[in-house]
């Protein structure tokens, strides 16, 4: 099976001796301190398929950016299909090793061109094949049956042309807390995370990790604690489980994830950034730029000057991508872009170094 490699990562990063403070060391693989992602939101508008992410993929680790962040629904399937492409494309400029290629499971992925009835599609993709029943189906468009993970994980792999993953999130089970109960929803991820251990050992993905929108920092029911997390993986697979990321929304507008104490670890209040650090578990944060809600109105010259003195970042995109690369406790932060002179744009944060622990929580007083 071919996964990322400490040696492959770091000799990556090697290329881009020039860029200040942009890899990171995190549980035996070097990453660039941005990532790729592909999400789009809507995915049922036409717009949709009038571009592609193949140059953006291709810019991206040109550029230096060796993290690529899809999901088996984003864009019925087209997203992962279009990063395959481009590794293709790329050829010998890149080897599969240097790369840390992350997929998510748990929507229904549909297929693209949409079906005329996707309950049809459901019934005749799920439910009939047996890997789910209609009231494990979430809405119509959530399910985390093993069966269904593991099918939607193979066929990730089939759409991106890799023979496995570096992670594999379980996508947004917070939607099911309600409907199970907290006990009985933590059973269901008991099983899950049986099956991604199998599945690890059997090598579709090196490890596994939850990727949540608010399931972290919810102040409500749909909160999930990442210490009953821990402890089920250890349950399960023992004190060499392979859990070992999250994926949670983190950007100037939402900051809850660093600011707000919602997670206990040994009984003592924290935030989900703080839990994760004391129980070695990777942050990958997403939604950098608040799919560009960030920018309606321009940052202050106060903040700009925090995060960086030298003046030589040209934009508020730019500042806010500064601003999540600075962040302790974040291995490596998102950003969705199809544009390649946009991701070039991005990736000059390497210019300057991260913001100082000291000066970022200036930040916070502004």
């Amino acid at each position: 099976m071919s996964f990322a490699t400490q040696e492959d990562t770091l000799n990556f990063a090697k290329k881009f001796s020039n860029y200040k403070d942009f890899y990171t060391q995190h549980n035996g693989l070097i990453f660039s301190k941005l990532g790729l992602g592909t999400f789009n939101k809507e995915p049922y508008k036409e717009e949709n398929y009038v571009f592609h992410y193949i140059e953006a993929v291709k810019q991206a680790i040109r550029s230096g950016i060796n993290l690529i962040d899809t999901a088996s629904n984003y864009r019925y399937g087209q997203s992962e299909k279009e990063i395959g492409e481009a590794l293709v494309e790329l050829g010998d400029e890149v080897k599969r090793e240097e790369l840390i290629i992350c997929s998510k499971g748990g929507f229904i992925q549909l297929d693209f061109p949409f079906p005329e009835n996707p309950y049809t599609w459901i019934k005749e993709n799920i439910t009939d094949a047996g890997l789910a029943t209609e009231d494990e189906i979430e809405l119509d468009q959530h399910c985390m049956t093993p069966d269904y993970l593991e099918w939607s994980c193979r066929r990730s792999l089939e759409n991106l042309g890799v023979e496995s993953l570096d992670i594999y999130y379980l996508h947004n089970p917070e939607m099911q807390i309600l409907k199970l109960g907290k006990k009985d929803f933590y059973k269901q991820i008991e099983k899950v995370f049986q099956r991604f251990e199998k599945l690890a050992d059997e090598g579709l993905f090196k490890t596994y990790g939850v990727a949540v929108w608010n399931g972290f920092t919810a102040e409500n029911e749909e909160l999930i604690s990442l210490e009953k997390l821990v402890e089920i993986a250890e349950k399960v697979g023992g004190e060499n489980h392979r859990f070992k990321y999250i994926q949670l929304p983190f950007n100037m507008g939402k900051t809850n994830a660093y600011t707000t104490p919602t997670q206990k670890v040994n009984n003592q209040e924290c935030s989900i950034i703080n839990a994760a650090y004391k129980l070695g578990i990777g942050v990958i944060s997403s939604s950098s730029l608040l799919q560009m809600n960030l920018f309606k109105k321009s940052f202050t010259a106060e903040t700009g000057v925090v995060l960086d003195s030298s003046m030589t970042l040209k934009s508020d995109i730019q500042l806010a991508l500064q601003f999540v690369r600075s962040t302790p406790g974040i291995v490596s932060s998102l950003f969705g872009s199809k544009v390649p002179v946009h991701i070039k744009e991005n990736c000059e944060i390497s210019k300057v170094k991260s913001v100082k622990r000291e000066k970022y929580d200036l930040l916070y007083r502004l």
